[in-house]
């Protein structure tokens, strides 16, 4: 953007898309195809910026849904930390997890009050000048957001806290995220990395910028969740959102359980000094059963707290049990 007011104003676009020669993409295609035959080479591709994904539009009287991917950029990892760079792409998809059109793209930079930290621009290119006095802009944020059905994020323990803290348009949202909501490793993914798993569906791209992550992701989202094939990330996705969840507390578990806890992935809050977990709803009851047999011996009952996608991955959700948490 150019002009007097560029400093001040957020990057928001439709995504218009130029067609690539083709002829030219005929010619890469064919050295592509012959330097992966050879065996000795892998092409990667560059990502390119898409104005659609699926091949055909959807039938009539499917149901079509917003999505907002987003990605943040921040001065660190801790609480106290603030964001420098916000990325949303909005997009249509339905229920069988087929994403269609982008609609709209919105990229801005927020002065975080402070030095941007050597770290943070060493990962980024965000220096202290390119944040310099700019502002988030929150009415245009609210609007963006404001239809979408469902936020995704890369690592949405993060994202979402930072955000909320900061926009609390987010707080009433169902949110998912594409690190921890779709079976990665199940189909043959080693890892959960965003620059990994484009590496691995072959292509690559300008990480960690919030709108090249966000364009990433959803393009991620698009592809087959298995490399041979099949239903898409997102229809993974889709199915492990519609789930709720519970978070349990094993409080006052004996000592002795303490490596029998960790195992089972439970984790520690040494402030209430109570181990906890969280767990799909199906596996409540089973997870009871598990403790009373293995832990607790005479089970007393124990403190849990109903979780959805408006809530999940939200830092209001708490790590000690609420006084008046419902027992089981």
């Amino acid at each position: 953007m150019t002009g007097p007011d560029a400093a001040e104003q957020p990057t928001l676009f439709p995504t218009a898309v130029e067609a690539p020669d083709p002829y030219e993409v005929d010619e890469l295609e064919n050295m592509r195809r012959r330097l992966e035959q050879s065996g000795r080479y892998r092409v990667l591709e560059r990502l390119p910026r898409r104005a659609g994904y699926a091949d055909r539009r959807p039938e009539a009287g499917t149901p079509i849904h917003t999505g907002v991917y987003l990605d943040v950029e921040t001065t660190g990892l801790e609480p106290s930390d603030r964001i420098i760079e916000l990325g949303l792409v909005a997009f249509e998809y339905d229920d069988d997890g087929n994403v269609y059109r982008v609609l709209e793209e919105l990229e801005a930079f927020e002065d975080p009050g402070r030095a941007v930290p050597r770290e943070s621009t060493e990962l980024t290119g965000i220096t202290t000048e390119d944040v310099r006095g700019k502002r988030i802009p929150d009415e245009r944020v609210s609007a963006f957001v404001g239809s979408a059905d469902l936020v995704i994020a890369h690592n949405a323990a993060f994202d979402r806290p930072f955000v909320e803290a900061r926009l609390p348009v987010f707080e009433s949202l169902a949110w998912a995220c594409s690190a921890s909501d779709i079976e990665w490793r199940r189909h043959g993914f080693s890892g959960r990395n965003l620059e990994y798993l484009a590496m691995k569906r072959g292509f690559v791209y300008d990480g960690h910028r919030a709108i090249n992550d966000c364009l990433a992701g959803l393009e991620l989202l698009a592809l087959p969740l298995a490399l041979d094939g099949g239903p898409s990330a997102l229809a993974s996705l889709l199915t492990s959102t519609g789930r709720s969840t519970v978070r349990l507390w094993a409080t006052d578990s004996p000592f002795a359980s303490k490596d029998l806890l960790k195992a089972r992935s439970y984790r520690w809050n040494a402030g209430k000094k109570t181990w906890w977990r969280d767990l799909p709803d199906e596996g409540f009851d089973e997870e009871l059963s598990w403790l009373a047999r293995s832990v607790y011996g005479n089970r007393p009952p124990l403190p849990y707290l109903e979780i959805d996608a408006t809530r999940r991955y939200s830092a209001r959700i708490p790590d000690d049990p609420p006084a008046d948490a419902p027992r089981r």
